[in-house]
């Protein structure tokens, strides 16, 4: 398989229950760095739709052969050139069948064909149908190619009974596949701001927003499971902690500037998830405000810009900001971006039924000098690993031009 830091895996879905299983099995590689394209065969779609794995690999997903858009290039050659790898998982016993004889009667089997690529394959089929004697022949066949067996696993099975035959778990396919010890972030220093700022009007009220810390911390998790060391500055959420290297907890926005400036020298990328307040009460009531007049006036002055600062340092940091907003999105965080020379803004509409604060699904717009990308409607963890994945490339780049100088893109 090519060593490369971003490995080009081509997966096979064929038609097993363990078909949803994918989704999950596409997430784990892409957090690994590796750039997946998926080819499912009809079988496959009747257990997941292709709209579902094309929304967490990021590619079209390819299903028929005979494609006129792609074939007019003959883009099944292309597609099988492409590939590092060639993954199968789950492989349903139809499909061992099919491989064993050379068939090339669908899209998924002709790239097998064509593709010079080493083949893995992870079985997923009722404990009955794998002990078969032309099921055991047909795999005998293919291991003696060459092919990559990766389990099958015993245990329970979705027809209720119990045995081999059940999909390899993700994350150890990743590992056979990939090793258990490559992360494409292992080694960086991460530090991550989450959650809300609290400002104080008098010793009961403060000034504060609706961001629950559910994205930032999301995606601290996510850097981990990259390779990154972690470290969160946390405003007051209800949140458990994420099991990162270390969470310091602060209420104010000056006391997260604070943190941050403190920590900030040696860390190689610093994303601001956090909602901290622009403004802070001028001078706080040291005792409660009573109900005395009809108005109420209160003198407010500017909380320091850490993402800005940050980003401004020389050397500075790989910066991600967010940018929540209400209208003009894509404006406002290109704006954003460019003003405070930021690496990279992830923006989200807030207030209405695109996700955003304190829900638990996120749609993201991320945008980066020279690119952008599109996050649909999905849970915040899934959101989470789609940005750490784009970190990782665009990191890739910026330490590209630290150095070698190369202009920005």
């Amino acid at each position: 398989m090519s060593q490369t830091q971003h490995p080009r895996i081509l997966l096979g879905v064929s038609g097993s229950i363990a078909a949803y299983k994918a989704a999950e099995l596409i997430r784990r590689l892409r957090e690994r760095g590796a750039e997946v394209q998926v080819v499912m065969t009809a079988h496959a779609q009747a257990f997941i739709t292709p709209l579902s794995l094309q929304a967490v690999a990021g590619q079209p997903v390819r299903c028929e052969l005979f494609d006129r858009a792609a074939e007019a290039g003959m883009g099944h050659i292309e597609l099988a050139r492409w590939a590092d790898h060639l993954l199968i998982a789950p492989a349903s016993a139809n499909l061992i069948a099919r491989l064993a004889h050379g068939m090339a009667d669908d899209l998924l089997t002709t790239l097998v064909l064509a593709s010079a690529a080493p083949l893995a394959i992870a079985p997923a089929m009722n404990h009955q149908m794998w002990s078969h004697p032309a099921v055991q022949e047909n795999i005998n066949r293919l291991l003696a190619r060459g092919v990559h067996l990766l389990g099958p696993e015993s245990g329970d099975q979705a027809c209720g009974e119990s045995g081999a035959g059940r999909l390899l778990e993700p994350q150890r396919i990743v590992e056979q596949l990939l090793g258990s010890e490559h992360r494409p972030l292992a080694g960086r220093r991460v530090l991550v701001t989450a959650g809300p700022t609290r400002e104080a009007l008098d010793p009961v009220r403060f000034l504060g927003n609706r961001s629950s810390g559910k994205m930032g911390y999301a995606v601290a998790q996510a850097l981990t499971a990259a390779g990154a060391q972690v470290m969160v500055v946390s405003g007051p959420t209800a949140l458990t902690p994420p099991a990162v290297e270390r969470v310091i907890p602060v209420e104010t926005a000056l006391e997260m500037h604070a943190a941050v400036m403190e920590h900030i020298d040696h860390c190689d990328i610093f994303v601001a998830a956090a909602a901290v307040a622009d403004y802070r009460p001028q001078a706080p009531s040291p005792e409660k405000i009573k109900k005395h007049h009809h108005e109420f006036q209160l003198r407010m002055v500017r909380n320091p810009d850490i993402l800005a600062e940050v980003a401004a340092r020389h050397p500075a940091p790989f910066t991600l900001g967010f940018a929540a907003e209400t209208e003009a999105l894509e404006a406002h965080a290109r704006e954003k971006l460019q003003a405070k020379g930021l690496d990279m803004i992830a923006a989200n509409w807030v207030g209405g039924a695109q996700g955003g604060f304190d829900r638990d699904e996120n749609a993201l717009l991320l945008l980066w000098r020279g690119g952008q990308r599109e996050l649909p409607l999905m849970s915040k963890r899934q959101a989470a690993r789609e940005i750490v994945h784009t970190i990782t490339e665009r990191y890739a780049a910026f330490t590209a031009r630290q150095n070698f100088g190369s202009p920005p893109g």
